[in-house]
């Protein structure tokens, strides 16, 4: 799949992929439904479940590093200030050759445009959150989030993960 395809899809992700709820037991489920399919995969993650302003979920498997914090806080912020995942923005930006610092003037030290950071969309209230993971390359920190979505939310994971690179 060429970069196109994969931003069309990820729109596609963010379209469907709602929560009906976002409350300590939605974001304890997801968290742990990443946790356990990392630790399962041998996967050294961070994962991260919060509304915007309050960490829900936060566990750092054995392996991580110290940066994992700062790489969750990072992508969580392009998705609060965009409102779109932060692997879908990364390739739109990556697309038009250009950077959140040229583009937008957002600081490295605060944004990253890199997969793993994916909206938390409730409905009828909006994008109120994010579930992040980090420490797998962009594109599997991403799928990890919406494979974990789809299965909490009763969704068929292979209807709507991105295809071949």
């Amino acid at each position: 799949m060429g970069v196109q395809q994969d931003i069309e899809r990820i729109l596609e992700q963010e379209r469907e992929l709602h929560l009906p709820r976002l409350d300590s037991r939605i974001a304890w489920d997801l968290g742990t439904r990443i946790k356990t399919m990392g630790e399962e995969r041998g996967h050294a993650i961070a994962v991260d479940v919060r509304r915007f302003g309050q960490p829900l979920f936060y566990f750092a498997v054995d392996g991580t590093t110290p940066d994992s914090p700062e790489w969750v806080r990072k992508k969580t912020n392009v998705v609060a200030r965009f409102h779109r995942s932060s692997y879908g923005f990364g390739l739109a930006l990556a697309l038009k050759n250009t950077t959140l610092l040229e583009r937008y003037g957002l600081p490295v030290a605060d944004y990253a445009a890199h997969g793993g950071s994916f909206p938390l969309n409730v409905e009828p209230a909006g994008i109120i959150g994010a579930v992040t993971v980090t420490g797998l390359t962009q594109r599997e920190d991403h799928e990890l989030v919406v494979e974990a979505l789809c299965a909490l939310l009763g969704r068929d994971y292979h209807s709507l993960k991105l295809g071949p690179e």
